[in-house]
């Protein structure tokens, strides 16, 4: 265990370098004709069923507007192959381009929204607009997944996970501890 006296203060604005839950994701959206896709930091599991997630989208952000409108995304899940087209694609705007041409990505028609999914991730969650009580105040959205695909291997990809400034950590080593759960929480 670490030892209080071997801790340093921590800027509050760097607490998330600690804390993010999950790894980046990639949201892609679609309205009126236009398409988008927008690197997404956090996002975190609400509810396990029906599956709901949260999070944040910035109101100044191209997405915002057409997620907002359209009621859907896909949420997609890179690997690290795809750390180059994640970063450019956090560092530019829809506005300006197509980011699925700029980053030479294929969109892909979703079975259940009509956002586009990003078919070279590893997974793609389809989602709806479930509730934006929190969208005025927080930019908080709450969505339901409603289809989801993953690739059959590799079983844990190596997802990308930001701490801030530029820097990323891969998801490591995969610990399992199956045998000490209880037969009903498999």
């Amino acid at each position: 265990m670490t030892s209080s006296s071997l801790k340093k203060p921590v800027p509050l604005d760097k607490v998330r370098r600690y804390l993010e839950p999950g790894p980046i994701v990639l949201v892609s959206s679609a309205w009126e004709g236009q398409r988008n896709i927008m690197t997404m930091g956090w996002h975190t599991i609400l509810a396990f069923s029906p599956s709901l997630l949260g999070c944040v989208i910035a109101a100044g952000n191209h997405s915002f507007d057409m997620v907002r409108r359209s009621g859907e995304c896909v949420i997609n899940l890179p690997t690290t192959e795809l750390t180059d087209q994640v970063i450019g694609i956090g560092n530019s705007s829809g506005a300006k381009i197509d980011k699925f041409e700029q980053f030479g990505l294929s969109a892909g028609a979703a079975m259940k929204v009509s956002a586009p999914l990003v078919h070279e991730c590893y997974a793609n969650f389809e989602c709806r607009l479930v509730d934006d009580s929190l969208v005025d105040r927080y930019n908080f959205f709450v969505w339901e997944v409603v289809n989801a695909e993953a690739a059959t291997s590799p079983e844990y990809p190596k997802t990308l996970h930001y701490t801030g400034d530029g820097v990323f950590m891969v998801a490591g080593k995969v610990i399992s501890r199956r045998e000490q759960f209880l037969p009903q929480m498999l």
